[in-house]
């Protein structure tokens, strides 16, 4: 009986799938955000000083930086999924929620007894809230996510965060001014004002159409001129608050000018035949 020889076996080569391993990076940037924002709950937890208040707002302001870029990286990847969608809600919950929440309790609010308590926590659920809202407004009927937009309804919450952590390293300079105790109600009333802002219908620009032309380069301009005389005249830690301050005001004139916009289109409508106004 007669054998064949064996032929030798022949291993394929294996390609790297590198339009699948392209989707794990923006999620590692959003898990970066995750542990910046679980680092700075473990430093409010045990802070004494403010320096070590400082370094978990540091933290906070690591975590929107991660935020700013998962995005970016994901859309120049094509790498958009609907698992990314929830997953950076989720991480936003945390880093821009509950780790703001905690440390501006831990730094004032906790000295306003149970009052301080419902603000902290009535931040974190109104950012919660406005989150599953982003989350359902920003799928279509397949789950996939849609086109960011040119507007957003309701305050974003890294912008939320942002402010509230401007404000705890701006507290030198704030307490001093106002007193331990002033420094804490202003604190409650812009916690609250803020989750109010979250959970609203007012519609803020998210810069998502923003291109280099000659509008924008004097939009940049005019931020970084009017840092500059904020930091001088003022604090340095006062910039932060400036900008975003600036920002809510602009989508709350915006709010205010489409609201009497629409209250003269309805007049007009009701009464056609009244003069027109000068």
């Amino acid at each position: 009986m007669s054998t064949s020889p064996r032929r030798p076996l022949r291993l394929r080569p294996r390609h790297f799938p590198l339009k699948r391993s392209l989707f794990v990076l923006p999620n590692l940037i959003t898990l970066s955000s995750v542990f910046c924002g679980f680092y700075s709950i473990a430093l409010s937890a045990t802070a004494r000083a403010d320096t070590e208040f400082h370094r978990a707002a540091l933290l906070i302001v690591f975590a929107l930086l991660f935020d700013t870029m998962d995005g970016r990286v994901a859309r120049l990847t094509k790498t958009q999924s609907a698992f990314g969608l929830q997953f950076d809600s989720l991480a936003d919950v945390v880093s821009f929620g509950v780790a703001p929440a905690v440390l501006v309790y831990q730094r004032s609010l906790g000295q306003l007894g149970f009052g301080g308590v419902l603000a902290a926590f009535a931040f974190a659920a109104c950012g919660a809230i406005r989150l599953a809202r982003f989350n359902v407004l920003s799928m279509d009927t397949s789950g996939a996510p849609t086109k960011p937009s040119k507007y957003i309804v309701g305050l974003p919450i890294p912008g939320a965060a942002g402010i509230l952590v401007a404000l705890i390293v701006a507290g030198d300079a704030l307490q001093d001014a106002l007193g331990a105790r002033g420094y804490g109600q202003v604190l409650l009333g812009v916690t609250l004002g803020l989750g109010a802002l979250m959970v609203s219908t007012i519609r803020f620009r998210s810069f998502k159409d923003l291109k280099l032309n000659v509008r924008s380069v004097m939009l940049v301009a005019l931020c970084i001129g009017s840092s500059v005389v904020v930091s001088t005249q003022l604090e340095p830690a006062f910039v932060l608050v400036w900008l975003l301050g600036a920002y809510v005001l602009l989508g709350l004139l915006e709010w205010a000018f489409g609201v009497l916009a629409r209250l003269r289109a309805r007049a007009t409508r009701d009464n056609p035949t009244a003069p027109p106004r000068p």
